[in-house]
């Protein structure tokens, strides 16, 4: 029978696993409903561990969102650790749920949550242990419709031949209406089977269907053409931009893991979307607008979500938090109604510009005072410029010295190597800045003990950014600079010692590189590199650059492309990119515009406190920033957990910047990203 629990034969191999409490499942607030009392039933999968996958809130949300409503259920997957996948084909036990222990294989859809392309192999081996066929041309209508989303699926070209169907952008409406086309197709008994159901659809614009396009390609391996094989569907899909987040209070009842997971918080996403224009962050471009929760829901959220989970710490999360235009009296507000309790607050990384010591007071007041994190991503001034990220080394160095004179002893500074038109002179600024972050904070502080890590990621440009026509720098290269680096701050013995080095080596950023730029041919390197084992490729521990060497050489040598070809050559304006045909809103002219004045060193300013300078997204998507003040205040709380969810039909209308209350927050069947350990690289 269908949705039959499968942990009675599951149970007898979690002794001989690693961390068995992963796969039993049972977290505080998570729902399980009969099987035949629910019309329409989805799995969500975040593919990778699940100490990974737990905290990740675009999951939570849909997950909540979805069981909220009478006849839908809504369970979770996660990726299980070779040692249990072994287990499992030995004993023909198939993918499985962690809320009820059923067969992946017996959901009408399949969601799958995408933050970084290096968990495409684990979607594979989900496919695989659930009995679903690898390729959607080869699936049954007993099949589940397997639907990708998340900033990692905005060029799915590379798994193409793996979904059904993509939800590009925000998830939240995308999945209910999903569910209401799912629901009536079934209520009719299935005509046309799974074809007819990507049919209605792909027809109304909720999903980008890859089978209804054809790709054609030049005698040179460039794309030709990308064109739909129908004239009833769009024929350039764009993302869900959700609006008025405050009527979408999500997640209301956090889920709270059994097991050790990488963030041991409850977590509030305060806005969605990011106009600060650094042109290397895809999570900014794709995400835009702006959309801000009001002071009086973030508040609301804190108090719901700290009652429901019992969790001691909050994180205010946003691509860059700190600009929320309310964050001073939200951070004052929370830190004064959880005074003298054990409840602490915490912000991601900081921008520079944006830190100041009254707010870190604020987020520190009921916590323990834990080192700081800034991002000058560039390690020149030159280079910041490039990469429209205007912060001088005056600037950094007066913020830290106000951070380390007021208590604070360790700072934690993020940069990139491989950056376009980087040199290896700038690359060997970060040390000066290093060095002079120490000495500033031994004078401002008058003590020795001051600490600065500096942690490096490499840089790989992505889809639907002004960097997406630039050559990526070779592992070659970005390991060359990184031990000059290193060798740099070590040589140093005023100041070495004090300075921190984390990186990791450019071979994983290349094959991200070839995941995330790389068009449908790649997909057949995927392949074979799962079939010969490739498994948590976002895992040091696991990923072999070796055997992904090997499959494109095998793979993409025989059609007159390479690794080279797809990651390190760049691109020409008239070049068709593989994800052209996807509308993410950005106007394709002004990201040229933008790539030509990065290399020109031209910086762009913020445009929610500027005009507007025509990138796209508001008039393309019908929105606008959605930004405050509200002037209203954390009291007195208002409870959200009554709140439903608005109907799946409704559209908010865009506010404007002046009477903006409102706010917005971002799963697309996936997001926010999580920080993954032993993550090979980062952008």
């Amino acid at each position: 029978m269908p949705g039959q629990s499968l942990f009675p034969l599951l149970e007898p191999l979690l002794p001989r696993v690693r961390k068995p409490v992963q796969y039993v499942g049972g977290e505080g607030n998570s729902v399980v409903k009969p099987w035949d009392d629910t019309t329409v039933r989805w799995c969500l999968m975040y593919p990778d561990a699940y100490e990974v996958g737990i905290p990740n809130q675009g999951v939570q949300i849909l997950y909540e969102i979805l069981n909220e409503q009478p006849d839908v259920l809504a369970e979770r997957t996660y990726s299980v650790w070779p040692d249990l996948e072994a287990l499992m084909r030995e004993h023909g036990i198939a993918q499985f749920t962690v809320d009820a222990h059923r067969p992946v294989g017996d959901f009408d859809l399949f969601g799958v949550s995408f933050s970084t392309e290096l968990g495409y192999t684990n979607l594979l081996t989900a496919l695989d242990l659930a009995g679903i066929p690898l390729h959607a041309a080869d699936r049954g209508d007993t099949s589940p419709v397997v639907v990708a989303g998340g900033h990692a699926a905005f060029n799915p070209e590379t798994i193409a031949d793996f979904v059904d169907a993509v939800v590009l952008g925000d998830g939240e409406q995308a999945v209910l209406r999903i569910t209401d086309v799912t629901r009536a197709w079934k209520a009719e008994g299935s005509p046309g089977g799974r074809g007819e159901l990507l049919l209605r659809l792909a027809r109304l614009g909720l999903v980008y269907v890859p089978a209804f396009f054809d790709v054609s390609y030049r005698p040179d391996g460039r794309i030709a053409a990308v064109t739909p094989t129908r004239d009833d569907i769009p024929a350039r899909p764009s993302k869900h931009t959700l609006t008025d987040l405050d009527s979408w209070p999500y997640p209301k009842s956090p889920l709270v893991p059994l097991a050790e997971s990488v963030h041991e918080r409850m977590s509030v996403e305060i806005f969605r979307g990011c106009t600060r224009g650094c042109r290397f962050c895809q999570a900014g471009m794709i995400t835009r607008p702006v959309r801000e929760r009001n002071i009086a829901t973030v508040g609301a959220m804190v108090d719901a979500g700290l009652a429901a989970s019992g969790f001691s710490e909050v994180g205010l999360l946003s691509l860059s938090s700190a600009d929320h235009s309310e964050i001073g009296e939200i951070a004052k507000a929370l830190a004064d109604r959880y005074e003298g309790t054990n409840t602490s607050l915490s912000l991601p990384s900081t921008r520079v510009d944006a830190f100041n010591v009254t707010l870190a007071n604020e987020f520190s007041r009921n916590g323990r005072r834990s080192g700081l994190t800034f991002a000058p991503e560039g390690g020149s001034e030159r280079l910041r410029k490039v990469i429209n990220k205007m912060v001088s080394a005056e600037d950094l160095i007066r913020t830290v010295s106000t951070a380390y004179a007021h208590g604070w002893r360790q700072v934690k500074l993020y940069f990139m190597c491989g950056l376009p038109t980087e040199t290896d002179e700038d690359v060997l600024e970060i040390a000066d800045l290093a060095r002079e972050v120490i000495r500033a904070g031994r004078k401002a502080s008058g003590h020795r003990d001051i600490r600065c890590t500096v942690s490096i990621g490499g840089f790989v440009p992505k889809s639907h950014t002004p960097f997406q026509w630039a050559g990526q720098a070779s592992y070659e290269v970005t390991d060359h600079r990184l031990k000059l680096l290193r060798d740099t701050v070590r040589a140093d013995r005023e100041v070495g010692r004090a300075i921190g080095f984390r990186y990791h080596d450019g071979r994983p950023g290349i094959i991200e590189g070839l995941l995330a730029r790389g068009d449908r041919r790649v997909g057949r390197v995927i392949e074979r590199v799962w079939r010969e084992g490739g498994r948590f490729d976002g895992w040091s521990e696991y990923f072999s650059f070796a055997r992904w060497e090997a499959a494109c050489e095998a793979e993409l040598g025989p059609l007159g492309v390479s690794l080279d070809w797809f990651t390190t050559r760049e691109r020409d304006e008239r070049e068709v990119l593989p994800w052209d045909h996807l509308d993410s809103g950005l106007d394709r002219d002004w990201l040229w515009a933008d790539w030509q004045d990065a290399q020109r060193e031209a910086e762009l300013d913020d445009c929610r406190w500027t005009p507007c300078y025509d990138c796209g997204v508001c008039p393309t998507m019908g929105t606008a920033n959605e930004i405050g003040p509200t002037g209203r205040t954390l009291l007195p709380v208002v409870s959200v957990a009554s709140t439903p969810a608005p109907a799946a039909s409704a559209t908010a209308s865009a506010v404007s910047p002046s009477d903006a209350s409102s706010s917005d927050a971002s799963p697309s069947v996936a997001s926010p990203s999580s920080m993954v350990p032993a993550r090979a690289s980062s952008t």
